[in-house]
């Protein structure tokens, strides 16, 4: 498996060829939305890319769940409900949800995702076909 500095270094080739953006820009706190500029087609990009890199299957909606933004059950008046904060927690454990729990617009949900959590779902998904 390879290290996390390996991991990240990849990750990085993998966004600065998707989205065109300097190597300097790719910083672990750095979000693919908000800081890099990716759209949500780059974010499908982005995932076939991944795999390529990495030998792993990236299933629609596991990266980013954005079938619980679109389900009623979770999302009521423009917000994601506590349900849907937890469940966005258990389906996506490798990104820190506490900012955006803290106000869940569900408009605001695209500028959570950070190169870091990209890499530890990366590490997630590497460590679970050892």
């Amino acid at each position: 498996m390879p290290t996390r500095d390996e991991i990240f270094d990849k990750v990085k080739a993998v966004l600065v060829d998707a989205l065109a953006v300097d190597e300097e820009q790719v910083t672990p706190r750095a979000t693919l939305v908000g800081d890099l500029g990716a759209e949500s087609i780059d974010l499908l990009d982005i995932a076939f890319r991944l795999e390529k890199a990495f030998n792993i299957k990236i299933p629609r909606d596991e990266l980013v769940p954005m079938d619980i933004l679109s389900n009623e059950q979770y999302v009521r008046d423009g917000r994601v409900t506590p349900e849907g904060i937890a469940e966005l927690r258990r389906r996506m454990p490798y990104a820190n949800l506490d900012e955006f729990a803290a106000n869940p617009v569900v408009q605001d949900f695209v500028n959570l995702l950070t190169v870091g959590d990209m890499c530890r779902y990366v590490e997630g998904k590497l460590a679970a076909t050892v």
